[in-house]
């Protein structure tokens, strides 16, 4: 057995956190992907399949304001604020943070606190 790259490595934290995080229509999942120059989450409800609401670095509403900062913290808390709003518009309070096999640290770390900070309750 040879060494695990680092995409093997998160794809198995995301496997052994996905066992444990579902989406329900009371409270959905908060899922978060980061890429190296942008930053993309989605609220899903995981009993139906659906994605209820998504919101990233490149939206429409969010691209011009974010500019050149999709990959950084900056970007990542005006994501996280705005896809807190999109759920409230929505009356979804309560969600399950599913940090898709990313250490919860730095950008990841900044969107769920932006987003606890504009009214989504984890």
């Amino acid at each position: 057995m040879g060494a695990v790259s680092r995409a093997e490595a998160r794809l198995r934290r995301k496997k052994r956190v996905r066992k444990k995080v579902r989406g329900t229509p009371e409270k959905p999942r908060l899922c978060v992907f980061r890429s190296s120059r942008h930053i993309y989450t989605q609220i899903i409800d995981d009993s139906a399949g659906r994605t209820l609401a998504s919101v990233s670095s490149l939206s429409e509403d969010l691209g011009p304001k974010i500019g050149k900062n999709g990959g950084n913290k900056e970007g990542a808390a005006m994501v996280g604020a705005a896809m807190a709003e999109r759920a409230l518009e929505l009356g979804i309070k309560k969600v399950v943070f599913d940090r898709n096999g990313f250490l919860y640290h730095g950008r990841v770390k900044a969107l769920s606190a932006a987003a606890r900070e504009h009214g989504l309750v984890f």
